[in-house]
């Protein structure tokens, strides 16, 4: 598939996923902090965080591969802003260990997993299009479906071992997770910058 053939289907795709985890980010964020869940609001900061990544891809898919790879590599710092906003919130939690409602913390990680298998359905054959940028996409996807899954396995140990642990565990692991998808997406990105300069 050549960049020509495939920017308008990737354009349509992107869009979506940023729509979608735009709506979501509202939902999510808005049980979180009702039930004082950590997985849940380091998910839902995900979600705004891959909403704003779709967008700026959007926005690059016309660009040259250098500037593309440019934007990669500032997209890989963008993957860490969850991550540090979680670990923020998991002092809070640890200070105040305060189990969160299982029934709302399994209901909502359920909903997020759906909208991400979704989004990681969409992208999955864009993964190596326009390079670092929509493999960025794709890892964002891929990575919060993993995460809905752990956050709906803490929400089962919640219900029968009442602990503010299962909970923050898991968003401790998300925002190692998103540390990963950074350090994967500036391999790429300079990858790909290389291969740009080394060009005529």
């Amino acid at each position: 598939m050549t960049p020509a053939s495939g920017t308008n289907p990737l354009r349509r795709v992107v869009l979506v996923v940023a729509l979608l985890n735009l709506a979501y980010f509202g939902i999510e964020f808005g049980v979180a902090r009702a039930i004082g869940s950590v997985s849940l609001f380091a998910d839902s900061i995900d979600f705004l965080e891959d909403a704003s990544v779709n967008l700026l891809i959007l926005l690059a898919l016309g660009w040259t591969a250098r500037n593309r790879a440019r934007l990669g590599m500032g997209l890989a710092g963008i993957l860490l802003i969850p991550g540090l906003a979680t670990l923020w919130t998991a002092w809070a939690k640890f200070m105040h260990p305060l189990a969160p409602d299982s029934l709302p913390l399994s209901l909502t990680g359920l909903g997020a997993l759906l909208i991400n298998l979704s989004c990681a359905f969409m992208l999955v054959r864009f993964r190596h299009h326009q390079g670092s940028l929509s493999r960025a996409a794709f890892l964002s996807a891929r990575n919060d479906a993993l995460a809905n899954i752990a956050i709906i396995f803490a929400a089962l140990l919640t219900y029968f071992l009442p602990s503010a642990w299962p909970d923050l565990i898991v968003g401790l692991g998300i925002a190692a997770m998103n540390a990963d998808a950074a350090r994967e997406v500036w391999e790429a990105a300079r990858a790909e910058h290389l291969s740009a300069n080394l060009e005529p």
